[in-house]
């Protein structure tokens, strides 16, 4: 008879969620789940000595090395830049695989088209007239004032993992031609909403003076970070658009803030920042740049909220089928991270 598989979870998991889990491996009783109620690092170490799976954010190199029969280590969301060093350190003694998550990619891919037609149809500027009692503010008052259409823009995708997947097909209906930006395009076999346009990371110049929005949703690596600089949004144009939902760091922040004050883009809708722990001014308030961005008309701004609804059970169905997969002995796991790639 096969031994159970220990699944420990790593975080004070709500009562929806265990109930969730609970329900869906009912039938499979060679899984067992491991939600501790002490989450202190002694206890977790404790009991990870016997974890074939663990799930989690932030796991401790320690805590990791002491998991002797870790096959399997599930982190729910896409972001893992913070896993690649202990994680590189772990499988010198160990065959432990690292997953991450793509079980919000839908509703990120539905916000960051949300931001996008926001920004250009000034929905956010119209709300604040008409909360302070203006009523049908003139196209012709200032330049924020009319929208923009979308149709027959170049959108440019950068980045085609789960998420640009999803834009594309989301944004497939308005008349639009896209290029689609990506590391390799060798063995890539897919079916795609419209046609598109290629390019490599070699061509970002190109790809960027060829799209009139760009919509970023790339891991952060070592290769994407401060990948958008001066030189790119400039390549981008006067009447070029950008969101980004992937993280802060791939836009360099004093050369995104400078090319949206001087007009250099004609604007931006951001979901992902520079610090995330900004302090209180004297107002009390917390901006999470070093730059005003909140002081530009150009920008709509989203606290790193793309992933919501977080209580979304279907997006752990993924989580559920590498954990059955583990549970099986197989390898062959959903998301595998490339630790040389870094995503």
């Amino acid at each position: 008879m096969r031994s159970k598989t220990v699944v420990l979870f790593l975080w004070d998991v709500d009562k929806d969620l265990k109930s969730h889990f609970r329900k869906k491996f009912l039938r499979h009783k060679n899984i067992s789940l491991v939600f501790p109620k002490d989450l202190r690092e002694d206890s977790l170490l404790k009991l990870s000595r016997k974890a074939d799976v663990m799930i989690g954010w932030r796991p401790s190199l320690k805590l990791l090395q002491n998991a002797e029969n870790l096959k399997l280590f599930i982190n729910p969301g896409t972001g893992i830049k913070h896993h690649i060093k202990n994680f590189r350190e772990l499988t010198k003694t160990s065959s432990a695989v690292l997953v991450n998550g793509h079980g919000h990619a839908y509703a990120t891919a539905q916000h960051a088209a949300a931001m996008l037609l926001a920004l250009m149809n000034r929905i956010v500027s119209h709300h604040n007239y008409m909360t302070e009692g203006i009523w049908r503010v003139s196209d012709d008052k200032d330049i924020f004032s009319s929208s923009v259409q979308l149709r027959n823009r170049k959108i440019g995708l950068l980045g085609y993992g789960a998420i640009n997947k999803h834009v594309h097909r989301f944004l497939s209906g308005f008349d639009n031609e896209f290029n689609v930006l990506r590391q390799s395009w060798s063995k890539v076999k897919e079916d795609y909403p419209t046609k598109i346009k290629k390019f490599r990371t070699k061509d970002l110049l190109k790809f960027l003076k060829e799209s009139d929005i760009l919509i970023i949703a790339v891991p952060q690596t070592s290769l994407t970070e401060d990948m958008i600089k001066a030189k790119e949004l400039r390549a981008l144009g006067k009447k070029g658009l950008l969101v980004n939902v992937a993280r802060g760091t791939i836009v360099n922040e004093t050369d995104l803030y400078n090319a949206l004050k001087n007009n250099e883009i004609a604007g931006a809708a951001i979901d992902v920042w520079y610090n995330y722990s900004p302090k209180k001014d004297k107002q009390g308030r917390q901006f999470p740049a070093s730059m005003p961005f909140h002081k530009l008309r150009n920008v709509l701004l989203s606290p790193h909220r793309a992933a919501s609804p977080f209580n979304d059970l279907s997006r752990w169905e993924e989580v559920f089928e590498n954990i059955l997969k583990a549970s099986r002995g197989r390898k062959d796991f959903l998301n595998i991270v490339d630790l040389n790639k870094e995503y």
